[in-house]
């Protein structure tokens, strides 16, 4: 009898989580500044990246409430999302509406002064995003979220850098996503 060989090891495993990290050095405003994708969407429509700001809220010392603030359509829209504590520090879990929407999300590095380096996986794909303190980072930052893009199989050819104007700094209530 053949043994099934075992699951591939999912990208994500592979992620080491920033240490010692306190969840309360997150607490603020942050911008997009670089994302890693295979998603077709953002290759199709990478033209049109918008300035994308996000100002996370430690909820009960261990969760993370997000607001992500951006553009659509020329319309300033807030999504907002809540990440619950995971098994492993540094881990947390985005629950969508359907068991299969569900995506794992590591703190890869951060320095939370200046940087965090957040991976998110569903199913079997996987994305690195760079965020700043500011929407402008060092080259030795981007160097180093590059690396970590290479590292689970992301190349220069499907990494975007987002604008660093025209960030949208609230939205009204009818263009708010839970």
């Amino acid at each position: 009898r053949r043994r099934r060989p075992p699951p591939p090891q999912s990208a994500l495993e592979k992620v080491v989580a920033q240490e010692a990290l306190s969840l309360h050095q997150l607490s603020g405003k942050w911008f997009l500044v670089g994302m890693a994708s295979r998603c077709s969407y953002l290759a199709e429509h990478s033209h049109q990246l918008e300035a994308t700001t996000v100002t996370m809220t430690v909820l009960d010392g261990q969760s993370l409430a997000i607001s992500t603030f951006r553009k659509l359509d020329r319309m300033c829209w807030e999504i907002r999302q809540h990440y619950l504590p995971a098994q492993a520090p540094g881990h947390f879990l985005l629950k969508g509406h359907r068991k299969s929407s569900k995506v794992d999300v590591v703190v890869g590095e951060a320095d939370p002064s200046s940087f965090i380096i957040l991976y998110y996986q569903k199913g079997r794909s996987i994305s690195v995003k760079l965020y700043g303190r500011s929407s402008v980072v060092s080259d030795a930052v981007v160097d180093k979220f590059e690396q970590r893009a290479r590292a689970v199989g992301m190349s220069e050819d499907v990494t975007y850098y987002f604008p660093t104007y025209g960030f949208c700094d609230s939205a009204d209530e009818f263009h708010v996503l839970d």
